[in-house]
């Protein structure tokens, strides 16, 4: 009995020869397709951050303005690198810092008139209020000019 089974072992061992080129391809078609779904979701991933991130920067800057305007209550527009030079923003991030600027609104919903760019993305804010920017969802122009939702 010993010896049937050391010779049916050994009849296994010797058959075993790997993956066939069917099963490798098989595989690689696979990897293949998940790939292809996995790279284009990643992409969007990567391109909807880099939008959030703009968004993040003008509504800071349009929140560092109010602390701005009450303490400057003569002003009424400032740049976003006004506001770093007078330290209410650390950073002006994606923001232009020269060519972006708030403007104090008489119903306390301040407006944001600029660009900000990140990577490949570019937002343009034409008077875009907060409520704007948060609802903004589709296009790469915020606000409506007149800085009313």
């Amino acid at each position: 009995m010993k010896k049937f089974l050391k010779q049916l072992l050994n009849k296994r061992l010797n058959n075993e020869k790997g993956l066939t080129l069917i099963e490798l391809l098989a595989v690689i078609v696979i990897l293949a397709i998940v790939a292809a779904i996995a790279v284009p979701a990643i992409g969007n991933i990567i391109n909807n951050s880099r939008v959030d991130a703009i968004k993040s920067d003008a509504i800071n800057a349009i929140n560092a303005a109010g602390l701005y305007f009450i303490e400057n209550s003569n002003d009424n527009d400032v740049t976003v690198q006004e506001l770093q030079n007078a330290g209410f923003l650390e950073t002006v991030g994606s923001l232009d810092p020269d060519g972006t600027t708030i403007t104090e609104v008489a119903n306390g919903e301040d407006t944001i008139d600029g660009s900000g760019t990140n990577g490949d993305i570019t937002i343009t804010f034409n008077y875009a209020t907060i409520t704007e920017i948060n609802a903004h969802t589709s296009d790469n122009t915020i606000g409506n000019g007149n800085g009313t939702d």
